[in-house]
């Protein structure tokens, strides 16, 4: 007999989880499809600094049991200043949190097949009916969702998904403890997420210290292989190097040591999402991708496009002759734009600029948080441009130049 089910999810991470926890709750049968063997899940795909806010854990029902430490304020950091802003938070245990997914997903009675890694699609009539995966098995369903991440088997293959090497930023995490949380001249990083901009430290990105109890903390750095990377980079230095050297000269390491086996890597792209749908077709997570394109936070959008894609599914299913086609799951695009990335553009076009200033800027940026506060940076964040505008200054008119003329290049 033919296996078959009405949605198959490839990928059990946050937003392919959160899919089948949505689809399995509204009644239909959904399997989900996760490369890695479950006795080790989630050891290759533990990528995550899971760092998150109240809303998220509110809105998707997560408990507490899954959190490492609650935060009281995100620090922001530059070569020589600071701002500190009351933002409540949470870091999670990222792999307890990805069990509690699979866990309350089957509960819900959603299936899931480990060692099961998706290579292609099954196409009939030039739509995908079904899956590969497992080396030679296959399954077929209505619907097909590609939660895989960057990999994107499914997404590349039918066109969705066109994610750019020069978008893609990568990044490496230690979990240390030893760490002296309130050192001298630096900010206090009790119950805190620090996030650094510093081209010395992360040529074109920004490095982290998450707090997570006592003297322990998640610290880490990610960076875009983009211009500034070209700028600031040092021939030679890997991302392994660049967080060696932040270990070896920030004296709140002098005393510090790795946890065993607590090292996580992982990339994404920040780029403007094309198409994410297609006949019988939805692409979630970083598949899309759905990280903020300015902080990297990507647990609450990878969800929520998870839920949406689980709503969309119960929309074309519904009727008694479902409709999968192409037109029908669009309203999967259309929700991802207004409720997971709204002005998604402006805030890219904010990330960019922002990775091209030099290390001074920052210095002033963190001068101006404190005279126009923090709300300020959270709008210009959400893409208000009147947000934008009051941290921008006469002096930045070389760097809007310079980034007008890379745009024009590409």
């Amino acid at each position: 007999m033919t296996d078959r089910f009405d949605v198959i999810v490839a990928g059990a991470g946050p937003a392919g989880a959160q899919c089948a926890r949505d689809i399995a709750r509204r009644g239909y049968d959904v399997v989900v499809l996760e490369a890695e063997e479950e006795a080790e899940f989630p050891r290759q795909s533990n990528k995550s600094t899971a760092g998150t806010f109240p809303s998220m854990m509110t809105s998707f029902g997560i408990p507490e049991d899954v959190v490492m430490q609650y935060t009281e304020n995100v620090v922001l950091e530059s070569p020589n200043e600071h701002f500190v802003q009351y933002q409540p938070g949470a870091v999670l245990e990222f792999g307890d949190f990805k069990r509690y997914l699979v866990k309350d997903a089957r509960e819900k009675g959603a299936e899931f097949r480990f060692d099961a890694r998706v290579s292609k699609p099954i196409m009939e009539d030039g739509d995908i009916v079904g899956v590969w995966y497992g080396g030679n098995q296959e399954v077929y369903a209505d619907i097909v969702v590609d939660a895989t991440g960057p990999a994107a088997p499914l997404a590349k293959k039918l066109g969705v998904c066109d994610l750019k090497r020069k978008h893609q930023a990568i990044g490496v995490e230690y979990e240390m403890e030893g760490i002296e949380i309130d050192r001298e001249g630096y900010a206090d990083l009790h119950d805190a997420m620090m996030l650094r901009l510093d081209h010395e430290l992360a040529p074109g990105g920004y490095s982290w210290i998450f707090h997570t109890g006592g003297d322990t903390a998640k610290v880490g750095l990610c960076y875009i292989q983009n211009e500034a990377h070209r700028d600031y980079a040092r021939d030679g230095m890997g991302i392994d190097d660049y967080l060696h050297h932040w270990l070896d000269t920030d004296p709140r390491f002098e005393n510090a040591e790795r946890i065993e086996g607590k090292v996580h890597r992982g990339s994404a792209h920040i780029q403007m999402p094309t198409d994410m749908s297609t006949d019988n077709f939805m692409a979630v997570g970083d598949t899309v991708p759905s990280i903020d394109p300015l902080w990297g936070e990507g647990i609450h959008k990878g969800m929520q496009s998870g839920r949406i894609a689980a709503a969309t599914a119960d929309r074309c299913l519904t009727p008694d002759d479902p409709d999968t086609s192409a037109e029908a799951m669009s309203v999967y695009d259309e929700l991802w734009h207004t409720r997971v990335a709204p002005k998604m553009r402006t805030r890219l076009l904010m990330t960019q600029l922002l990775y091209l200033a030099p290390n001074e800027r920052y210095d002033q940026l963190m001068s101006d948080l404190k005279r126009v506060g923090f709300d300020t940076l959270s709008n210009a964040n959400a893409g208000d441009k009147r947000a934008l505008a009051k941290l921008f200054h006469l002096s930045d008119v070389p760097l809007l130049m310079r980034f007008a003329r890379e745009r024009l290049a590409e």
